[in-house]
């Protein structure tokens, strides 16, 4: 078991090879050739290397993601979320993620283009949603059931979206696209708390209508099945309105 002093090194030396990577990301390709340049630029041997990035440009990506998120809970704790409604504590959090994020501008673009193809496509959803889930952990969310994960996968998408309109159209434009994206994610959830079926009696239900394709129609003496949830009129309009908009915000 590493001690101490071990850890110590481990987590300094990462920093190192990371500055190196955000100073180099201009003008060296995000992959194994900034992985080797690092090396090469700390003065560390490849076996070091090795030990530190197992997985290469992946863990540089890891890397960087986690001090933006650190960053940016740095730059929240001025702010007294007593004092907030939910949405002005979500707002306030997303920006200072993307101020965190855009604080490394070349090396994030970097790295997003290489989250972006399919083989990182796993590392670039737990990283998404690692920074959703310690933002909301911050505005005060305790969640334990289904909207513990719809929050987090609806706050992923519109800080990835957010990010993107930052880089594209500059901060206005990233705050006008911020303030949209939340009127329309609290429109959901007002809609979800008059009654919309949730997730998990989707589930049962779904469950106990392949049962009666597979093996017919139930015993006698069992219990009538769970009857599918039925979504009619404006809840239906709803829910149809926000997949369009999940959609459309990538």
């Amino acid at each position: 078991m590493p001690n101490a002093a071990d850890q110590d090194w481990a987590s300094d030396t990462e920093e190192r090879l990371l500055d190196a990577a955000v100073g180099l990301a201009p003008e060296v390709r995000w992959g194994a050739p900034i992985v080797q340049r690092i090396g090469q630029k700390t003065g560390l041997s490849e076996a070091d290397v090795e030990l530190l990035l197992p997985k290469g440009a992946a863990d540089l990506s890891a890397l960087l993601s986690r001090r933006h998120d650190r960053k940016a809970l740095q730059a929240l704790r001025g702010i007294d979320q007593a004092q907030l409604k939910v949405r002005e504590r979500i707002h306030a959090a997303v920006e200072a993620r993307v101020d965190a994020a855009m604080a490394d501008e070349a090396a994030t673009k970097a790295s997003g283009a290489y989250l972006a193809r399919p083989v990182h496509l796993a590392l670039a959803v737990r990283l998404g949603w690692e920074t959703a889930d310690k933002l909301w952990r911050w505005a005060g969310d305790e969640a334990t059931d289904e909207n513990h994960y719809s929050k987090r996968a609806i706050l992923a998408t519109v800080l990835a979206t957010t990010l993107a309109a930052r880089m594209i159209g500059g901060q206005e434009h990233a705050r006008k696209h911020l303030s949209s994206r939340i009127d329309q994610v609290m429109a959901f959830e007002k809609w979800k708390a008059t009654g919309a079926p949730k997730p998990s009696e989707w589930g049962v239900a779904a469950a106990e209508l392949l049962g009666r394709m597979r093996y017919g129609a139930r015993p006698p003496d069992r219990a009538p099945p769970t009857p599918l949830p039925r979504i009619r009129g404006d809840r239906r309009r709803a829910l149809v309105s926000y997949a369009c908009m999940a959609i459309a915000s990538f």
